[in-house]
C-alpha cells in the first residue's frame, strides 16, 4: 500500500512534461540537478534559524531598542479570579452583556469590575512593544540580506532580462551552488516562521499568514522538485524586494519616529503595488502560464504550480486592499493605524485612574501589522 502511494506520488507524469523521466535529471558530466533529498536540510536549518533569531533578538535587537528609547509600558494586571479566568480561557475574551451579568453574580463583583477585569486580562495577553520591535528587527535583517543575495544570484542570468529563457532547455536545467543555497535558506526561513507563528505577534490576518506561509513552502518545495528553479528565484527575489521596507517602517514606528515611518510606508506601498500587482501577474505569471505551453503540453505540475501562484496572488490583492485603505486615510489626514491592528484597551474608570497615579490617562497602543500608527503583514 505505502509503496503504491510512493510510486504514484513520484510518477513522472505528475512532475515532468510528457516523454521525460527522472532518469533525464540524474547528475552526469559534472552537471548537477535538483533532487528531493536536497530539501531534507531545510528542517534542521529552520531550527538553526530559530536559535539564531533568539540570540539576535537578545544581543542585537534588545540593545538597539534601548538605544532608541523603546520602553515597556507598565500594564495593570488582572487580579486572580478563578471564575473569570475559566470563562476567559474556555468561552471567550469579550463576554456579552448577559454573560457579564452572570459572571458578576458568580464572582461577587459588580458588572463594571467584571468588564475592567476582562480589559486588563486582554491587555496582559497582548505582545509588548519590545517584543514587536525585536520581531520586526529580525525579519528586516533577514529580508534585506535575502533580497541582496537574491539579486546577486539572478542579476547576471539571461532569464532575468528575457523571461523566455526561463524555459530554455526545461526541464533539463542544471543547478549551481548559489541557486541551491538561495533556495535552501529561503525555504528554511519560511519553515522557521511557520514553527514560530504560535508565539509571534498575532494579528487579525493570522489565518491569511498561515495560508501564506504554507503556500510559500509548497511553492518553493515544488518548484525545486519540478525544476522550476529559474522561475522560483525570480519570484523569491520579487517578494523580498518590499518586505524589508515594511519591517523597517515598523521599527521606526515603535521607536516613535512617525514621519520616517510614514515616508518608508509610502515607499513600501509603491514597491508592493508595482511588484505584487503589476510585475508578478503580468510578467511572472504570464511567464509561468503562457511560455511553457509553447514547449510542451500542460501537465499536473504545470496546473499545480500556477494554482499555488493564484492563491498567493489573491493574498497579495487582500493585503494591497489593506495597504491602500491605510494610504487613503493617511492622505486624507485621518488617524491611520494598521488595518490588522489589535488596539490595546485603555483604563477608563476613575478608580483605575487613581490606581495608575494621579489620574493620568493611559494612551492607546496599537498592536498590529502593516503600519503608520502601528505595524505590518506577507508576505508572506
Amino acid at each position: 500500500m505505502l509503496q503504491t502511494l510512493y510510486d504514484y506520488f513520484w510518477w513522472e507524469r505528475l512532475w515532468l512534461p510528457v516523454n521525460l523521466t527522472w532518469a533525464d535529471l540524474e547528475d552526469r558530466d559534472g552537471r548537477v540537478y535538483a533532487k528531493a533529498s536536497d530539501l531534507y536540510i531545510t528542517l534542521p536549518l529552520a531550527l538553526l534559524f530559530l536559535i539564531i533569531r533568539y540570540f539576535f533578538e537578545l544581543y542585537v535587537a534588545t540593545p538597539l531598542a534601548a538605544l532608541l528609547n523603546i520602553k515597556e509600558k507598565t500594564r495593570l494586571r488582572a487580579p486572580p479570579n478563578p471564575t473569570l479566568e475559566h470563562f476567559y480561557m474556555t468561552s471567550g475574551k469579550q463576554p456579552k452583556q448577559v454573560e457579564v451579568e452572570l459572571l458578576s453574580r458568580r464572582s461577587g463583583l459588580s458588572g463594571r469590575q467584571v468588564e475592567r477585569w476582562f480589559r486588563r486580562r486582554r491587555n496582559q495577553d497582548r505582545p509588548s512593544l519590545l517584543k514587536k520591535f525585536r520581531e520586526a528587527s529580525w525579519r528586516f535583517t533577514f529580508y534585506l540580506i535575502a533580497f541582496i543575495a537574491g539579486m546577486a544570484v539572478i542579476v547576471d542570468k539571461p532569464w532575468f532580462y528575457d523571461m523566455r529563457k526561463v524555459w530554455e532547455g526545461y526541464p533539463i536545467q542544471s543547478t549551481i551552488p548559489s541557486q541551491y543555497w538561495y533556495y535552501m535558506i529561503e525555504l528554511s526561513f519560511y519553515w522557521s516562521l511557520l514553527f514560530s507563528i504560535a508565539s509571534d505577534v498575532k494579528r487579525k490576518d493570522f489565518k491569511e499568514q498561515i495560508i501564506h506561509h504554507v503556500t510559500t513552502i509548497i511553492l518553493i518545495s515544488f518548484s525545486w522538485l519540478a525544476n522550476y528553479i529559474r522561475a522560483g528565484t525570480l519570484i523569491m527575489a520579487l517578494h523580498d524586494s518590499s518586505d524589508y521596507l515594511l519591517e523597517s517602517a515598523k521599527m521606526f514606528n515603535y521607536a516613535g519616529w512617525k514621519n520616517t515611518c510614514n515616508n518608508i510606508f509610502i515607499v513600501f506601498a509603491i514597491v508592493f503595488i508595482i511588484t505584487r500587482l503589476v510585475i508578478l501577474p503580468f510578467w511572472i505569471l504570464h511567464c509561468t502560464l503562457v511560455y511553457p505551453l509553447e514547449l510542451y503540453p500542460a501537465f499536473f505540475g504545470y496546473y499545480f504550480f500556477n494554482s499555488m501562484m493564484g492563491v498567493l496572488q489573491l493574498l497579495h490583492i487582500f493585503w494591497a486592499y489593506l495597504i491602500l485603505r491605510m494610504a487613503h486615510k493617511f492622505i486624507t489626514g485621518k488617524l491611520v493605524e494598521d488595518e490588522r491592528s489589535d488596539r490595546e484597551e485603555t483604563e477608563s474608570s476613575e478608580g483605575e485612574e487613581a490606581a495608575t497615579g494621579g489620574g493620568a490617562k493611559s494612551r492607546p497602543l496599537a498592536n498590529g501589522h502593516p503600519i503608520l500608527n502601528n505595524n505590518h503583514r506577507k508576505n508572506d
